[in-house]
């Protein structure tokens, strides 16, 4: 049986980067989507239906996330469907399901952030320039992936 789990969203982040650190060191972020769609209904009224989302980011995406991502930044996440199940402090078994982001891109213009802070058009492996380029730049997930459990 053939199966494909892939996320394509375009969307702005409802809040800055949140960041932390795993015990070896590896970078987390998670940041929060909102992705909306305009429609008509029945009576011909403009609606507008809004779907926020967790994107969790690993590794030094999610560094450079943290870097250059602020309170409103555009954004395009390409990933996949990850649920997660823990069990809470009362004994109750919990759910969620977030998106694993495998590329990011900043779809923002340079120095063009909310509150004039940030920069977009930044890739992973390049040191930011003095001068931001014009460019969007992907920033794709390493080959070696973090354990997901951690």
């Amino acid at each position: 049986m053939a199966s494909l789990n892939k996320v394509l969203l375009i969307g702005n982040l409802t809040r800055d980067p949140e960041i932390r650190y795993t015990p070896q060191g590896t970078a987390v972020a998670n940041l929060g989507l909102a992705v909306s769609r305009k429609f008509r209904d029945k009576a011909g009224e403009l609606k507008e239906e809004v779907c926020f989302i967790t994107v969790v980011v690993w590794s030094k995406i999610a560094e450079t996330c943290n870097q250059y991502l602020h309170k409103g930044s555009p954004i395009f996440v390409e990933g996949r469907l990850l649920m997660r199940s823990w069990e809470d402090n009362t004994g109750k078994k919990r759910n969620v399901i977030e998106v694993r982001a495998e590329r990011v891109q900043f779809l923002g213009k340079p120095g063009q952030a909310p509150s004039g802070q940030g920069a977009s058009g930044v890739g992973v492996n390049e040191p930011p320039a003095s001068e931001p380029s014009t460019e969007t730049a992907w920033i794709e997930e390493n080959e070696e992936k973090p354990n997901e459990d951690q």
